[in-house]
């Protein structure tokens, strides 16, 4: 796999900080049942790699020293990490938000049968991958079969509740473009998924996030193997918006991997772009005995995959 970040390290991206911290979002490891050509991860089920218990305390102890009020879960599979349930009766015992980052595969894998229940037992909210309404372009993205799978745990979400008004259990949706496109309107698209998931399978969902493809791991590697790299990264800086810089997810949250190490986004981590910009790491037992939130956010090229066209988050777009 072709590492890419020689090739976005040199920018003239804005210098941007960090103006509050609501958010720890966690790496929980790499292992997934899946490995979809999407994935800025590199994540799949050959990988090893997965926070420890005491990895976790500390992120709990931070949430608890910087008045964090969302724990959001990611990976990998965050499911599939033993420790997973542990760490998510902690966070709602201390009134955190929690977040799953769930590939709905999961809830169909012999020995993942409790998930569905679990997450609604302790109000979790689901953030479940689907990056297209079609079986085909969905099973092309991620292996055959996925789609199939995925409706059906969805479904079994919608019958524990989720996305009823009712219960107040939060199921949203993410879109990842199959190829080097920017994602649709949000907007629009979220009332097709909900049309067309509502007439064929009866599924409803509350929110869809459309996310831009991140220029690096997986993605990335198949981009610089198809020669389309720098036709892409052309494509995010003709598509940027300035006034996207204020929404980033960077300015309210940190990311964390799995040893415990500290960067500004998923992305950056990814990229071993350490808290900040700096030349060295920064773990989760420094930012406890520091006496003030980190400030500056370290940027590259791939930056501007945040901040193109309508923007993207984890939370979706931008404006």
């Amino acid at each position: 796999m072709r590492d890419t970040w020689p090739l976005l390290v040199k920018t003239e991206f804005p210098a941007i900080a960090r103006d509050r911290l609501d958010t720890l979002q966690l790496n929980l490891g790499y292992l997934c049942n899946l490995s979809c050509i999407h994935c800025h991860v590199g994540a799949g089920p050959n990988r090893k790699e997965l926070m420890d218990r005491a990895t976790m305390e500390q992120a709990l102890d931070v949430c608890s020293r910087f008045g964090v009020n969302s724990l959001d879960l990611t990976g990998g599979s965050p499911e599939m990490n033993p420790a997973f349930r542990w760490l998510v009766r902690e966070a709602r015992a201390q009134d955190i938000h929690v977040m799953d980052r769930l590939n709905p595969t999961i809830m169909e894998e012999p020995g993942y049968e409790w998930v569905g229940e679990f997450l609604a037992e302790h109000r979790v909210e689901a953030i479940a991958s689907l990056p297209c309404y079609s079986k085909d372009n969905v099973d092309a993205q991620r292996g055959n079969g996925v789609f199939k799978a995925s409706i059906s745990a969805l479904q079994t979400l919608n019958e524990l509740g989720y996305g009823d008004p009712a219960t107040g259990l939060e199921l949203n949706l993410v879109y990842n473009p199959l190829g080097p496109s920017l994602p649709p309107d949000q907007q629009i698209l979220e009332a097709d998924y909900k049309r067309l998931l509502n007439e064929e399978f009866g599924i409803r969902f509350n929110q869809l996030f459309t996310i831009t493809n991140m220029p690096i791991k997986r993605f990335g590697a198949i981009l610089t193997a198809k020669n389309q790299f720098n036709d892409y990264m052309e494509l995010l800086k003709n598509a940027y918006q300035r006034e996207n810089l204020k929404g980033v997810m960077c300015r309210s949250l940190i990311s964390v991997d799995y040893q415990g190490y500290l960067y500004d986004c998923d992305f950056n981590q990814m990229l071993a772009l350490p808290l900040g910009g700096e030349k060295a790491r920064t773990h989760l037992s420094e930012l406890l005995e520091a006496g003030e939130l980190p400030r500056r956010i370290g940027v590259a090229d791939h930056c501007y995959g945040c901040t193109a066209g309508q923007g993207s988050s984890c939370g979706g777009a931008l404006n």
